[in-house]
């Protein structure tokens, strides 16, 4: 691999070096093969979600609009970062122009961060519908619905403006290789010529932020959906909301279990290994859990997920007829 410390005039860096996985060809044979597969994977699981919900008018309920929505954000943030890690394994040079890095670790990060959002909306839409079951249909309107959508969408980007910004102002003047598969914050941080705590401290806080008090919030709705499933006597009813609570909280724990070890102090980490590993857990793994933990442990969506397939297989018979 060719390796050099790329400067342009003014002594800035004009582009970076993904180191991503060091080691042998073997293993990185592998490893592309692994990831490949985890990646069509992850697209095709979500992308059958999303077809599932707008091709069955069951599924035209606040819930199943959220999650579709919550899946396409999903091939967002896989599709952010997975597709330049995988064109790098291949490549010599593992090269990122300064801009490029920038737009990764901006998209990646607004995505992650809008993920913390939906997941507390969703959170949120469990609440009304288990604590609050009668007034549920005139709380969460499809209007509403919509709204909470759209918010999730747009704050996430919003709020990775200030720590964007305050990245393409670090300064930056050599040597020009991080240890990483993308754009992270920490390993950028490090690369700076010189002293950088205002900026260190101010993208920590932001991060930390937005992870805790959506952590929060969704730890102190579902103990108030678990005190409500409690009281609801054993039965179909129970076993339901219990169901579609664990699918939940299953994707919660996995998220922000893996998030909150890299982002709570995101300029101390300095095992590489190890900040790789759980990056690529939770920017990987968790998207392509995600659907099987929603399809499998939902009747509604198997329902909709074997309909769907139905109607494709009928279909393909007749496209080879002719």
């Amino acid at each position: 691999m060719k390796i050099s410390i790329v400067t342009n005039n003014s002594g800035t860096v004009s582009e970076f070096i993904l180191l991503g996985f060091t080691c042998q060809k073997e293993t990185q044979s592998t490893l592309l093969m692994l990831f490949s597969i985890i990646y069509l994977l992850t697209i095709m699981g979500n992308t059958s979600i999303i077809c599932a919900v707008w091709s069955s008018q069951q599924l035209y309920t606040p819930m199943y609009t959220l999650l579709a929505n919550f899946s396409f954000l999903e091939i967002c943030y896989v599709n952010s970062d997975v597709p330049k890690m995988l064109a790098n394994m291949l490549s010599e040079t593992k090269t990122i122009s300064f801009t490029g890095c920038l737009l990764q670790f901006y998209f990646f990060f607004s995505t992650c961060a809008s993920e913390c959002l939906f997941l507390s909306v969703m959170a949120f839409d469990r609440y009304l519908a288990i604590c609050q079951p009668l007034h549920y249909s005139t709380i969460m309107t499809h209007s509403l619905c919509i709204n909470l959508a759209f918010f999730c969408w747009v704050g996430g980007f919003l709020w990775l403006l200030t720590p964007v910004i305050l990245l393409s102002q670090v300064p930056l003047c050599g040597p020009n290789i991080i240890d990483h598969f993308l754009c992270d914050l920490g390993p950028l941080l490090a690369l700076s010529c010189a002293p950088v705590p205002r900026t260190t401290l101010a993208c920590g806080t932001i991060s930390s932020l937005i992870i805790f008090i959506t952590f929060l919030y969704i730890l102190g709705s579902y103990s108030h959906v678990l005190r409500a499933v409690l009281r609801v006597p054993s039965g179909s009813g129970r076993n339901k909301a219990f169901s579609t609570c664990a699918s939940h909280f299953t994707v919660v724990s996995l998220f922000y279990g893996s998030v909150m070890v890299m982002y709570v102090s995101p300029g101390s980490g300095n095992e590489s290994g190890m900040q790789k590993f759980i990056t690529l857990f939770y920017s990987m793994a968790t998207p392509f859990f995600n659907p099987l933990i929603y399809s499998l442990r939902n009747r509604d969506m198997k329902k909709a997920l074997k309909k769907l397939l139905g109607g494709l297989s009928q279909r393909f018979p007749k496209v080879q007829k002719k």
